[in-house]
């Protein structure tokens, strides 16, 4: 059984505000953050711990939410326009399969929904209200994150297992996450392309939206690219409302681009830049991210004439369907996602959702048949190794310590598919772990 209720807001909003909306997705990537300290430094190094003296005593005698045959979370996402409603399907879906395996500990999960509008002061409000009346936060995604962190840090009793944006809620000791967030990059996918095009990553490019969690993490990514001997001779910031990318074509081709990465944009722009590459005749290398990853990225851009050949690097499994013969978890999410939403087209905020949802439950599983806020958050403390059943890349949730392995992936006759990665069947389960994660700064 899964429970949706509502947080409607009657604020009038324009319908630019879901173009500016839908163009902040570009800072919603694998391992975002919005925290602006970046320094001139970086190294590779282990995380922290979130351990459980930090947890209020008060905190173990806690069961809000909980009844004697019900568990009951709540999920913060922005869901007008559309822009993360996959984090509430996901969370929502993977509720509804544990429900169907007979619950955690024979109590069924059930979901609130808290729809922030996209706007900060709604985010803190659904904040406030999951301390009342549900027993954790789970699985929600916004852009306005940092209002629900004041809420979160002055509750450090209540669990909140999601993939956050802002650092500061990221680095809280009661929040866990199946990605967990640093400022840096995998040196993995970077060190693969350097070896496959040494000459091309001398001319190394990017297109950043002019958001400061997007400029953040692309600084990270840089560092780690130029300490392993690339040049970066195009970065250029762009507007969120920008639709047509003619211009900075012709100006990366003058800079001499050679290869360039998208990683951090949806498919609605990455699919607007592809367009303006083949309208102009320039043709470099092309390397997507995760959050470009979707049904709709190969039509809109033109079709599989227009884009084959170009590259893909992230942490998940293809979870669109490509791995689904090969990793049951893939088969098993799509087949929930359905089930719950039927015709939803999930996206890499539905993974996110439903590994969220699956965290907790592990966590949840451990506390026992009599759980409250404070044994949950001293199992989730316990969990150092998580990677969703390999639907995602493995980390440590607990020391906050983001994963090193990856897949590579490319689009031929319009699919994408695993290429040069090893077999699902072997020890690393597809993922390449050849190279550490690179923190920017240097964690102490």
């Amino acid at each position: 059984m899964i429970r949706a209720t509502s947080d409607p807001r009657t604020g009038r909003r324009r319908r630019a505000g879901a173009l500016v909306a839908a163009g902040l997705v570009l800072a919603a990537t694998l391992g975002a953050c919005s925290s602006t300290n970046a320094q001139s430094t970086a190294t590779t190094a282990s995380g922290g711990s979130s351990g459980s003296s930090k947890i209020p005593s008060s905190a173990f005698s806690d069961t809000t939410g909980i009844t004697s045959s019900t568990i009951t979370v709540g999920n913060v996402s922005t869901l007008y326009a559309g822009l993360f409603k996959g984090a509430l399907v996901g969370t929502q879906a993977y509720a509804a399969y544990v429900n169907s395996q007979g619950g955690v500990n024979g109590r069924k999960l059930l979901v609130d929904s808290y729809d922030d509008g996209y706007q900060g002061a709604p985010n803190k409000q659904g904040h406030q209200q999951i301390t009342q009346k549900d027993f954790a936060a789970v699985g929600g995604f916004s852009l306005q994150d940092s209002y629900g962190e004041t809420v979160v840090a002055a509750n450090p009793g209540l669990p909140d297992v999601t993939v956050p944006l802002d650092q500061g809620l990221s680095d809280l000791p009661n929040l866990f996450s199946p990605d967990p967030g640093a400022i840096g990059w995998q040196l993995g996918p970077l060190e693969y392309f350097k070896h496959r095009y040494p000459s091309d990553v001398k001319g190394a490019g990017a297109l950043i939206a002019d958001q400061p969690s997007a400029i953040t993490k692309w600084g990270g990514e840089k560092a780690a690219m130029q300490s392993i001997g690339y040049k970066v001779v195009y970065d250029p910031t762009f507007n969120i409302t920008q639709t047509d990318f003619n211009q900075n074509v012709v100006a990366m081709r003058q800079a001499g681009v050679k290869i360039l990465f998208l990683e951090q944009m949806p498919a609605n722009y990455a699919a607007a830049v592809v367009k303006a590459l083949n309208q102009q005749n320039f043709h470099p290398q092309i390397v997507f991210g995760v959050s470009t990853y979707s049904e709709s990225l190969v039509p809109d851009a033109g079709g599989a004439a227009a884009i084959d050949g170009a590259y893909m690097e992230g942490l998940t499994s293809l979870f669109l369907g490509e791995d689904a013969s090969t990793i049951p978890a893939v088969n098993t999410f799509l087949t929930w996602v359905q089930k719950a939403s039927p015709g939803f087209k999930p996206d890499l905020y539905t993974v996110f959702g439903w590994l969220s949802a699956q965290l907790f439950v592990q966590g949840l599983t451990a506390a026992g048949a009599n759980p409250t806020r404070g044994s949950v958050l001293q199992q989730l403390g316990k969990i150092t190794s998580f990677n969703g059943n390999y639907l995602i890349a493995t980390s440590n949730p607990a020391g906050k310590v983001p994963a090193n392995c990856y897949v590579i992936s490319q689009i031929v006759q319009g699919k994408f598919q695993r290429v040069d990665d090893p077999p699902v069947s072997g020890p690393s389960h597809g993922y390449r772990c050849d190279a550490p994660y690179y923190y920017y700064p240097p964690r102490k």
